[in-house]
């Protein structure tokens, strides 16, 4: 399987907070968030990794050479990333898409935290999986900006929607694709669009069939708080 890891942003609010590092190097429990990500995909194998990060310091990006040099816990790791500050989460993806070899992938954005035993079902599904993609979905909802999906009975997406109006499930930031995705997300970076989830609108719209993997629940580190809340629902989940 191949894995890409947003990991761009500034993480303003949290260093608002007081929070002194790069978002990718918020600590949950005794793992950096990026180190999390990395370790879980090398758990779920990993063929290769490559993640995107800003210009803004250098701290990421040498902490990813480090890994490139040294590897992970004692693991090599299939590791490639690109250092670029972009105007949004759907121009970092269109960024990563000539890193990504041809096959299916798994995108993630690196604040989003979530069970083990979760992700690696997804993985086992989606790898197994003749849909075009598979997205992690979850009924917790604590996100300062949901966006809600809509679900037929046979657990296909039928649309995406910044109003609740009755959808059980909102996006869980982790998005399962084949190829094929990538040159809608080049449609869509031509067309001006610069969101990621008018990027998931467009692949509904374009006839992607796209089934939900259910997660307990996925966090958001935004804010301190979310961290303390992730770290508990980790301890509890195992």
């Amino acid at each position: 399987m191949r894995y890409a890891i947003i990991a761009a942003g500034i993480g303003e609010r949290l260093a608002h907070e007081g929070v002194t590092v790069p978002k990718p190097l918020v600590r949950i429990g005794n793992e950096t968030l990026i180190d999390r990500l990395i370790r879980m995909f090398m758990d779920n194998n990993a063929e290769e990794i490559v993640v995107i990060c800003n210009d803004k310091n250098n701290m990421v990006n040498s902490h990813l050479d480090d890994i490139c040099t040294s590897g992970l816990n004692g693991k090599a790791v299939p590791l490639k990333y690109v250092v670029k500050s972009t105007p949004s989460s759907l121009h970092s993806f269109h960024e990563l898409c000539p890193l990504l070899s041809d096959g299916k992938f798994v995108l993630t954005t690196v604040d989003t935290v979530f069970c083990e035993k979760d992700f690696a079902g997804f993985i086992s599904d989606f790898e197994k999986s003749d849909a075009d993609g598979c997205f992690p979905v979850t009924d917790y909802i604590d996100d300062e900006s949901p966006l809600y999906v809509g679900v037929d009975d046979s657990m296909y997406i039928t649309g995406f929607y910044d109003e609740q109006n009755g959808y059980r499930y909102v996006s869980a930031g982790i998005y399962g694709l084949d190829t094929n995705a990538k040159t809608v997300a080049q449609r869509c970076i031509e067309q001006g669009k610069s969101r990621m989830r008018n990027f998931q609108r467009a692949l509904v719209s374009e006839g992607f069939k796209i089934k939900i993997c259910p997660f307990a629940k996925v966090f958001d580190i935004d804010h301190v708080e979310d961290i303390r809340k992730a770290e508990d629902f980790l301890l509890s989940n195992g």
